[in-house]
């Protein structure tokens, strides 16, 4: 797996540079979901008559919040990297009412809006990995079931270096923060890259 990810990096993008601009839209959205996560003048997705106007979500359930975000921050477009990363943020939202099932999605407390946002890179950057090879890997599996499993190994694999390399901007004190969001996230999808890359050096 770790040949294979370094090969993706280095032969499939020339590198981890090319790779990490390929992968400037997550940045952009990373961004876009801190903004509709949080409260203030900054949100503008949560002034009255918007997508996220409290008085357009009050009663609604967590699903159709978690929706309304969705719509928010990455609206349809046609797009495979458009409906890629509207499900990687379905399932960063969802795994932060999974860690904090008290949570309100429209009122984060700054430390789970920082890991909705973390979660959102590593899902976006395996479902990148996917688009790219997921099928190759698949075909080249003895059956159905072990290709999934290796897709789910790289999956995994691919979450905890994203959450490694925030952790290491956060010891340098580089944390997320409004009007800093694409650059925190652009240096954690490189040293993601990096990572990779090094398998084959």
């Amino acid at each position: 797996m770790h040949r294979g990810l370094g090969h993706y990096v280095k032969k499939g993008y020339g590198g981890s540079a090319t790779a990490t601009r390929r992968m400037g839209g997550t940045a952009q959205t990373a961004e876009a979901l801190y903004s509709a996560l949080s409260s203030g003048p900054g949100n503008t997705s949560g002034v009255p008559g918007n997508t996220l106007d409290p008085a357009l979500t009050a009663g609604r359930s967590a699903d159709e919040v978690m929706d309304a975000v969705v719509e928010a921050v990455r609206p349809v477009d046609g797009t495979q990297d458009a409906e890629a990363s509207r499900t990687s943020i379905k399932d960063a939202l969802a795994e932060v009412l999974n860690q904090f099932p008290d949570a309100d999605l429209l009122n984060l407390q700054p430390e789970h809006r920082e890991l909705a946002v973390e979660q959102f890179v590593a899902a976006d950057v395996f479902r990148r990995i996917d688009l790219d090879i997921g099928r190759t890997i698949r075909e080249k599996a003895p059956n159905a079931v072990i290709g999934l499993g290796r897709l789910k190994e790289v999956r995994e694999y691919v979450r905890q270096t994203v959450s490694a390399s925030f952790r290491h901007l956060r010891s340098a004190g580089q944390r997320l923060a409004a009007g800093r969001i694409t650059q925190i996230v652009q240096s954690a999808i490189r040293e993601t890259f990096q990572v990779f890359e090094g398998y084959v050096e």
